[in-house]
């Protein structure tokens, strides 16, 4: 998946389009993702021991990731995600846009080092 937690997105469609929040939690299996500030919906709850009020709370809840996209640190637009292999054999995710990496994903291996 693309998307990784810390990242900001910004949602392209639903109720919440065009807002922009700091992705919490990523779920690869089901392709969702928690994103702060997104998707919230009322969560009915009874009275208990946690909870003695009881009532409505508001809770976000995961929306699909096909329906965000990356913010690019540099430019503050939306860009799209890729990833390429550095000098020393790690694997990088970068902007498409401005080229600007948003972190190391793996750790140098011997096989994708470029030799000089």
């Amino acid at each position: 998946m693309k998307i990784h937690k810390g990242d900001t997105v910004v949602v392209l469609r639903g109720r919440d389009e065009g807002v922009r929040g700091k992705v919490i939690a990523v779920q690869p299996s089901t392709g969702r993702v928690l994103v702060e500030g997104v998707n919230k919906v009322y969560k009915h709850v009874r009275p208990s021991q946690r909870n003695p009020q009881g009532g409505r709370l508001h809770k976000e809840m995961p929306i699909d990731a096909s329906k965000l996209m990356v913010i690019c640190p540099k430019t503050g637009k939306p860009t799209r995600v890729g990833y390429r292999y550095l000098e020393d054999g790690s694997k990088e995710r970068y902007a498409k846009t401005s080229g600007v990496s948003l972190g190391v994903i793996t750790q140098p291996k011997k096989a994708h080092t470029k030799k000089s």
